[in-house]
């Protein structure tokens, strides 16, 4: 069995294990600041402190960056000479120099690192979790469903899809991708920059820390393109609506403290909520008025019993899928549970594999209407089914505390 972990250009892991306190993780900012990409560019772009206060860096005539005092000091504080990080430094990956704590999450833009080659060639990695992660006596599973094959969404994604997207990011293992979902913020109404994907998509765990270069580009090949097509495609057609950095993040102590490198412990609390900002200027538009909409999180979905169906969204990396391409299962829930002192997991028949690690899992709301009542964490190495963390309490402290921190901006 493995885990449905994030993709990989080259191989890596990831994974986790909850501890007993259930203490949300403080929210983690990130100081926004947007390097160029060459010495020789001269643009300029925005550069914030705290959720409160922003300035301009723009290049100065030999090509560095002005950024405020105050900023640099800060970054300083987590060994980043801004410089260097955009000629490369943020490949340096000295396990004492990788900023792990909740507060400690620092993404600088870096303009058109994520150029259409670099999106379409991050793969699927080969993550295994053994059989004793479903030992018959931690909690209640249900049988294991029957595969479900996933349906390719017909192109335009946009027009049934609008808030899919798909979520990239370094690691030491190489650019990794997952799937994620815009979902709305309730202290900016209708303006929302909430994302919505798996702890293991932004945060290594207990023997490392938070992933780099964290952006997020929603209808990701909207117009699904084949492999020979992207191989020609401009920046624009691969990310029609743009790529969105993360400027905040945060997941669940639980994954922080104790997430592995294998494994399906701490699954249960495999969530994160990213605040994001456009790399190019969107005419001041937020990333749900980009896009057209944003996903209601339900954090009160009923037991397993009670639910008809679910939906899970995604962009699946491991064969047969090339991770182009948005594809969709749907399947009467049912329960799983990987140790039981955790909560109770949903499991779905689903034939999608890596890189759909953190997509949407949609189900009708309180008012009937589709609401994310969960995110894709784990599933077979046989990729016959998926289970996804049922969203609760600490679920909500995340949310909640990213909302919050941004909140009138």
């Amino acid at each position: 069995m493995r885990s449905i972990r994030p993709s990989f250009t080259t191989r890596g892991r990831g994974g986790g294990r909850r501890r007993t306190s259930a203490v949300p993780a403080a929210i983690a900012l990130v100081s926004a600041l947007v390097l160029t990409a060459t010495a020789c560019d001269s643009g300029g772009a925005e550069a914030g402190d705290d959720a409160n206060a922003s300035a301009s860096a723009a290049a100065d005539g030999t090509g560095g960056i002005k950024i405020p005092d105050h900023l640099k000091d800060k970054l300083r504080e987590h060994g980043i000479d801004v410089d260097k990080w955009r000629d490369g430094a943020w490949k340096d990956w000295d396990k004492d120099d990788w900023l792990r704590e909740a507060q400690d999450f620092v993404n600088p833009i870096i303009e058109d690192l994520w150029d259409p080659d670099r999106m379409r060639e991050a793969e699927e990695p080969d993550q295994e979790v053994t059989e004793n992660d479903l030992s018959g006596d931690q909690g209640v599973t249900d049988p294991e469903p029957r595969p479900v094959e996933a349906a390719a969404l017909a192109p335009k994604y946009h027009d049934s899809a609008a808030t899919a997207g798909k979520l990239l990011f370094d690691s030491p293992e190489g650019s990794m991708v997952c799937s994620a979902t815009v979902v709305e913020d309730p202290a900016n109404p209708g303006k929302s920059n909430l994302v919505w994907t798996a702890g293991h998509c932004v945060h290594a765990g207990k023997d490392g820390g938070w992933y780099r270069n964290i952006a997020f580009v929603p209808s990701y090949n909207d117009a699904g393109m084949s492999n020979t097509a992207l191989e020609t495609a401009t920046r624009e057609q691969i990310a029609p609506y743009g790529v969105w950095w993360g400027d905040g993040a945060q997941t669940s102590d639980q994954w922080i403290a104790q997430g592995g490198a294998t494994g399906g412990d701490g699954a249960s609390y495999d969530f994160a909520v990213i605040h994001v900002t456009p790399e190019e200027g969107t005419g001041g538009k937020s990333l749900e008025e980009t896009v057209g909409a944003a996903l209601p999180v339900d954090f009160n979905a009923p037991a397993v019993p009670k639910v008809k169906g679910i939906e899970a969204i995604g962009y699946p990396a491991g064969a047969p899928y090339d991770g182009q391409k948005l594809y969709r299962c749907e399947d009467e829930p049912g329960r799983l549970s990987l140790d039981k002192a955790d909560p109770t997991m949903y499991r779905i028949g689903c034939t999608m594999t890596g890189g759909s690690s953190g997509g949407g899992w949609i189900a009708a709301g309180p008012d009937g209407e589709p609401a994310l009542v969960s995110n894709t964490s784990i599933g077979p190495v046989s990729a016959g089914w998926l289970a996804g963390p049922r969203l609760g309490e600490v679920a909500k402290d995340v949310y909640d505390s990213v909302s919050e921190k941004f909140a009138g901006q």
